[in-house]
Order: C-alpha cells, then sequence, then structure tokens
C-alpha cells in the first residue's frame, strides 16, 4: 500500500471569514459570543500596534 496520492483530490471548503473558529467569550449579560476569524484578525493588529509603539528600553 502506498501512502501517496491519498487525497484523491477532496477539498475542504474555506470558511467564511466570519465562521466561528471554535471559541466563545461571555458577555456581560452571560450570553456567550462565538470568536470569529475577524476578530482574532483585529486582536492581532491591535497587539501588533501596541508592542511596536514602545520602544526597547535597556
Amino acid at each position: 500500500m502506498s501512502l501517496q496520492n491519498t487525497n484523491s483530490g477532496r477539498r475542504t471548503p474555506a470558511r467564511p471569514p466570519q465562521q466561528p473558529v471554535g471559541g466563545a467569550i461571555i458577555d456581560a449579560q452571560g450570553r456567550e459570543i462565538p470568536i470569529t476569524e475577524q476578530m482574532v484578525q483585529r486582536a492581532c493588529r491591535e497587539m501588533d500596534k501596541t508592542c511596536m509603539g514602545s520602544p526597547k528600553k535597556d
């Protein structure tokens, strides 16, 4: 048995950007809010701005 070409041409469909990625947060009213790809990307951009904005002090 060969392990080559076991894919057989199947592709997994791409997720829409707003589909939850497997986590959730709980808001102040106790509601579960799914974490979306857009939320993750925004948080990463904000962290990049924060980290790049402060110069290192030795």
